[in-house]
């Protein structure tokens, strides 16, 4: 049987369009800077990131748990910044994305496990609203990858089939959920194999 059209991507946002929002290699960069201990605050980052990554808990009040329990000679504003400041581009793979969208007239939407302010920042910073049409974001839907309602929603918002879809993801297991609800899963590794990935897909640029 002849494969279904490709009508939709879903894309990670981390290590795919942007580097990742506030992963440990920039938790150890912030314990250097501000002069933090790093087991303690990555000890405390686990106990409550999954809490602000699925909406219940403000940037605010994760910083408050992770960092300004105690007083500190650095201000709220000053750490913000700091984690906002760690977000960069992926160039070529927006890029790629940008036109095979026009290309193909693809819809977009990235599936995310992201907090919600970092997630906006995100959004508006890169300007990823101008070709993602759909944002499924742990901190809008309340699902965490690999919790595959999360991918279900995502579906349902994008009104696309499983096998209309083709999932880019640097995580292996949450390409592996995914592809257990029949969706097509592409694990990104550089820009270079995702991008002949997907034109043996058929999307070639």
């Amino acid at each position: 049987m002849e494969a279904a059209r490709i009508t939709t991507l879903f894309l990670d946002i981390g290590n795919v369009l942007l580097t990742n929002g506030w992963d440990r290699h920039m938790r150890r960069k912030a314990a250097e800077i501000f002069s933090l201990d790093c087991d303690e605050l990555n000890e405390r980052h686990h106990l409550t990131f999954d809490t602000y990554e699925e909406g219940k808990l403000s940037l605010d009040e994760y910083l408050y748990r992770l960092v300004f329990y105690r007083d500190r000679p650095f201000s709220k504003e000053d750490f913000r910044d700091f984690m906002f400041g760690q977000s960069r581009p992926v160039p070529e793979m927006i890029e790629l994305i940008r036109h095979l969208k026009a290309k193909y007239r693809l819809r977009i939407a990235t599936v995310s496990n992201e907090g919600r302010e970092l997630t906006v920042y995100r959004i508006r910073k890169f300007r990823l609203a101008e070709f993602v049409d759909f944002f499924i974001s742990s901190c809008f839907v309340h699902y965490r990858k690999p919790d595959p309602d999360i991918y279900r929603i995502s579906l349902d918002i994008a009104q696309a089939d499983p096998a209309e879809v083709v999932y880019i993801e640097d995580r292996d297991m949450f390409v592996d959920v995914a592809e257990g609800l029949g969706i097509r899963g592409i694990v990104h590794r550089k820009y270079e194999s995702t991008r002949d990935a997907l034109a043996g897909l058929g999307l070639g640029v």
